[in-house]
């Protein structure tokens, strides 16, 4: 491992990603001056912590280790950038690369900004065998309900519609790591992040 091309690495996907210092340090356990002296250079991360910054900074173990992000891996970041609009009249559903103008039953519609799920909001997970099991008690009637939940990663999207008065489960392929996101017509859109090595999405 170069350390100052990993620095230089973990402060560029830290910034993509929006984080200061200090909120990457907290999601995996170490202190802001132990990123900052990544960062700089100055020394590198322990071994034991890289799946657990990968995923914060959403890439691979084997590019930290590397310091470079392969071509074709910058470009396949874009599908967790898609945006998603709903219209509140029809209950339609678009989603889109990136920002756009979107009209539907006569209405401009804005990108909804999805927020992290409480962990009492969290989806429940369950690894059935190479396959998430993907369940929620969540209430579904025609007044409050999930109407989608979309699989994410950094080369994938998967939609999963969902309808009133139907128990909300579905089944899919357990990719290596990923964010499930989804709308409730009362919450919002709401996410959590999923990993193979976890359970219920934690």
């Amino acid at each position: 491992m170069d350390q100052v091309k990993t620095g230089e690495l973990i402060r560029q996907l830290r910034k993509e990603k929006k984080l200061t210092q200090k909120e990457l340090a907290e999601r995996i356990n170490v202190s802001d001056k132990a990123v900052s002296k990544w960062e700089c250079g100055n020394g590198c991360p322990d071994v034991s912590l890289l799946p657990a910054l990968a995923e914060a900074l959403g890439t691979d173990v084997q590019i930290l280790l590397s310091g470079e992000i392969e071509k074709n891996e910058s470009e396949k970041g874009d599908m967790k950038k898609i945006k998603y609009y709903v219209c509140r009249e029809c209950g339609n559903i678009i989603t889109a690369a990136s920002e756009a103008t979107v009209t539907c039953c006569g209405n401009k519609l804005t990108s909804l900004e999805p927020r992290r799920a409480a962990e009492e909001e969290m989806l429940k997970t369950e690894d059935i065998g190479g396959e998430w099991y993907v369940s929620s008690d969540h209430e579904m009637t025609k007044e409050h309900y999930i109407s989608f939940v979309a699989y994410v990663s950094d080369s994938i999207f998967m939609m999963f519609r969902q309808y009133p008065e139907w128990n909300l489960q579905f089944t899919m392929p357990m990719f290596r790591t990923g964010r499930l996101v989804w709308y409730c017509n009362r919450c919002g859109l709401l996410y959590q992040d999923i990993n193979p090595r976890r359970r219920n999405g934690q």
